[in-house]
């Protein structure tokens, strides 16, 4: 799902190069498949997450790997991106993270094993570090005040469609065809976009950029895969191995490092002055909560329905289309609800709205067809999202003066992916410990050869996808069968549980910090 304040990013901008009318068409659809690329592959991949752990006999925590290489980059160099077009040029950033994500696009296609994957993943976050901003800053630069409202409106319109047909579309070529193909189809969409933004995009800067702040993020980068390494490996080596407990030393210690570096550079890549504000640190709270609960959602909901529940990768695709749906059509509806009750009431309610979202999706019958089981859930999240989502960026844009509502956009949006990037990390292994403890309660209480309980324990990290030994017979093997479903069910209601506590805490951060006149004081200044 997109990240908020992306509109807000496009509008803060400048119109440095305004573009001529026959040109501003081909600015837009250059600018929205590069943006759909990113977008389409963050969602194509985790309703492809089953497919790739039964593909290359892997484990939970190897394709949490396959999201998470994705996730550091893209999120922990976003902030870098946007400034490296400001300085050296914004359609030759773009243009060169749209080449850099082909190039890794192929290589996903083409990877031989799942290490191989996770590299080339990792190299596609660095593409959509420089692509994603890149277009949002080429739009901001190449329409002027009376034009941008409709650029922005058709990109976030057509951008929105393309991230809710992306599931499907992919969960189809999967289904079909291969995974790879999934990864293949940006090849021609990366081609396309090359050749209309040389033939009709222009090229701008922002003079006032002076530097980047590469060391805040490398810091930033080695922070955040420090602690993403120790909690993804703690599953399989356990937090006393030296690897475990070194990387989230070392993980730790950078991210101090970084806040100290940032804190004193003069052109930081995170301004810490613009947390003064009690709202801007309460719109990026209420953020962080939330995108932790969506990323694990996004990432353990597909598994769920296709190892659990027998759906095919089409249908888990469609499956996800209310939530995105539903915040496409009520963004407008729900942005007006700041001008009759201001920003706190909505960042009360939404939050609220969804934390019951996720409580239908851990107390969902275990049989049922879509429409009594998930759908009711997925209407219920997507209406929570919907009313949360508007008034959270308006939030952002008033809380900080007019000069720095880019960078609070910028990090407001940085913090929605680091958010994902975390809660994948955490509550994935929550998931993984509650499965295992819930399958050992079983076999305890089955009559099983020793060996064999041994051989399902060494493989309980592969969740439901897990493969039962050879020899079984029929009886036995519809039991662990049962065992395993029981075991994964109980664990995933545990992590929709602690959603809606992470959505509630939305709410709680919103009736703590968000003052109800904020908005409209920060207007009418």
């Amino acid at each position: 799902m997109r990240a908020p304040c992306d509109e807000t990013l496009i509008q803060s901008g400048s119109a440095a190069a305004p573009c001529k009318p026959e040109a501003g068409p081909w600015i837009l659809a250059a600018t929205i498949l590069g943006s759909s690329m990113a977008f389409i592959d963050g969602t194509v991949v985790n309703v492809a997450v089953p497919t790739l752990q039964k593909a290359f006999h892997a484990n939970v925590v190897d394709v949490q790997w396959v999201i998470e290489s994705y996730g550091i980059f893209l999120s922990s160099l976003i902030l870098a991106g946007g400034a490296l077009g400001d300085l050296f040029g914004r359609r030759r950033m773009f243009l060169l993270g749209v080449a850099v994500f082909a190039a890794a696009s192929a290589a996903c296609g083409l990877a031989p094993s799942i290490e191989a994957l996770v590299i080339a993943r990792s190299i596609q976050g660095v593409g959509a570090a420089l692509l994603v901003p890149g277009s949002l800053s080429i739009i901001g630069a190449s329409f002027d005040e009376k034009s941008r409202g409709q650029a922005i409106g058709t990109w976030s319109g057509f951008t929105s469609i393309t991230t809710a047909l992306g599931p499907v579309l992919g969960g189809w070529l999967i289904e079909h065809g291969s995974w790879r193909w999934a990864f293949f189809l940006n090849v021609p969409l990366a081609a396309a976009v090359v050749v209309i933004s040389l033939w009709r995009v222009p090229e701008s800067r922002n003079s006032s950029v002076a530097r980047i702040d590469w060391l805040g993020a490398l810091l930033a980068t080695a922070g955040l895969g420090g602690v993403v390494t120790a909690f993804l490996e703690s599953a399989k080596l356990g937090w006393s191995n030296p690897l475990v407990f070194g990387s989230f030393l070392a993980g730790v210690a950078c991210l101090v490092i970084f806040v100290l570096v940032e804190a004193h550079l003069s052109s930081p890549m995170l301004p810490l002055a613009l947390f003064n504000s009690r709202a801007f640190s309460g719109a990026n709270l209420i953020t962080l909560f939330l995108y932790a609960a969506i990323g694990i959602f996004f990432f353990l909901f597909p598994m769920n329905l296709i190892q659990l529940h027998g759906y095919s990768t089409t249908a888990t695709g469609a499956a996800l289309l209310p939530v995105i749906l539903l915040m496409f059509f009520l963004s407008r509806w729900s942005g007006g609800l700041v001008n009759h009750y201001g920003a706190r009431i909505p960042l009360i309610i939404g939050p609220l709205i969804g934390s019951a979202g996720f409580l239908l999706f851990a107390l969902h019958p275990a049989k049922g067809s879509y429409w009594t089981t998930f759908f009711p859930a997925t209407l219920v999240l997507g209406l929570g999202m919907a009313v949360t989502v508007a008034p959270l960026t308006i939030v952002v844009m008033c809380s900080v003066d007019q000069d720095h509502v880019g960078a609070a956009s910028g990090i407001n949006n940085a913090v929605a992916r680091v958010a994902g990037v975390l809660a994948i990390a955490v509550l994935g292994i929550v998931m993984v410990k509650a499965f295992g403890s819930q399958l050992d309660q079983t076999l305890a209480k089955l009559s099983l050869p020793p060996d064999v309980v041994q051989n399902i324990r060494s493989k309980q990290i592969e969740l439901a996808g897990l493969e039962l030994p050879k020899g079984l017979d029929p009886n036995t093997v519809d039991m662990l069968r049962r065992a395993i479903a029981n075991a994964f069910l109980s664990s995933f209601r545990l992590v929709m549980f602690l959603c809606a506590a992470l959505s509630t805490a939305s709410a709680i951060v919103a009736w703590r910090l968000i003052a109800p006149d904020e908005v409209a004081s920060a207007r009418s200044s």
